[in-house]
């Protein structure tokens, strides 16, 4: 499938990417947050039935380990120039393809989604092949919380507090051999939980994403495992995913089951469908448009504000030495 041309279906053409017609959407669903829990429940873009929840909060697995919480702030990573995005908004506007592809909303979908238990197995270039029980994983680990930027494909932003733990110890628990070049994450596919897997049959499941090894040890890269003070909640990737602000959000899979060391560039799931929309790397830069919109600015979601993307979303310092051919002025060619 790696030359089939699959536009997902909330990507806008570019003539639509900034319309009127975008922003009145956007400032509807902020404006629909502020009904609260009674009105959370019945609004919806693709007009679907209200969830059983009481409301997006309400979400967090009952299940999930719950030591550690809240964790600590590493002060060493903040976002002096944003405000933290209201907890409301960042687990209510989500992309899940694996509960729906064309509504943000799918918090309302998640009630069939048992995150716990779960395994991780580590594969390929490794000492020993593993498997890991997700919930003794996150108890073993010591818990900080980090104020990271989160830039979206799609021009959208926000400031979220993460829960979690860097990734090169969950890499160092794995014990990858010397030759491991690559890092391949595959996510959970349960079609009888996740209903977007289903009505989404002609996607490539389960998803899958890949780090250099380099990238994959630097101090940025996080695994998460809660938000503001506690657990993730289902929509937004229980029971852990990645967090990797310097890269467009998709980089970072959520719900992962699956890891794998390779000698190898692995393919990754958007850049095998659209090689030309999305490359391996997928830094956030500013210089390098989409194909069918710019990426010189981004909206953040909750306050609408209009604000220039930063050159790697603003985490020059921490990546930039990784990346010595990565575009810095305008007009650049996709980073694969």
């Amino acid at each position: 499938m790696a030359h089939i041309v699959l536009h997902p279906r909330w990507q806008a053409r570019e003539s639509e990417a900034t319309s009127e017609h975008t922003y009145r959407n956007r400032r509807q669903f902020i404006e629909a947050l502020g009904l609260g829990a009674i009105g959370l429940g019945v609004f919806g873009a693709t007009g679907g039935c209200a969830s059983p929840y009481g409301g997006p909060l309400d979400t967090i697995p009952q299940n999930a380990p719950r030591d550690g919480y809240p964790a600590a702030r590493n002060e060493t990573f903040s976002v002096p120039e944003r405000p933290v995005t209201g907890r409301l908004y960042a687990s209510s506007y989500n992309n899940f393809y694996e509960f729906d592809g064309r509504s943000k909303e799918i918090w309302q979908l998640t009630d069939p989604y048992e995150p716990f238990p779960m395994t991780i197995r580590v594969r390929g270039l490794v000492e020993k092949r593993r498997t890991l029980d997700v919930a003794k994983l996150i108890r073993s680990m010591d818990l900080e919380e980090r104020l990271y930027r989160f830039r979206c494909v799609e021009a959208w932003a926000m400031t979220v507090p993460w829960t979690g733990f860097p990734l090169s110890k969950l890499i160092e628990a794995c014990k990858p051999l010397s030759s491991a070049t690559h890092v391949r994450f595959v996510s959970v596919n349960r079609p009888s939980q996740m209903v977007g897997i289903e009505r989404q049959h002609w996607y490539p499941w389960p998803y899958y994403e890949g780090l250099r090894m380099d990238e994959a040890m630097n101090e940025l890269a996080f695994v998460v495992t809660g938000m503001y003070g506690e657990p993730l909640p289902k929509q937004n990737g229980s029971p852990l995913r990645l967090a990797l602000p310097w890269k467009y959000g998709y980089k970072g899979p959520k719900a992962i089951v699956r890891i794998e060391f390779t000698d190898k560039q692995p393919g990754t799931f958007w850049n095998d469908l659209q090689p030309n929309e999305y490359g391996f790397l997928s830094n956030v830069n500013p210089n390098i448009p989409h194909l069918r919109w710019s990426q010189a600015s981004e909206e953040l979601l909750e306050t609408q504000e209009r604000v220039p993307t930063r050159l790697f979303n603003g985490y020059e310092e921490w990546v930039s030495a990784l990346y010595p051919n990565e575009p810095r002025q305008p007009g650049g060619p996709l980073a694969r």
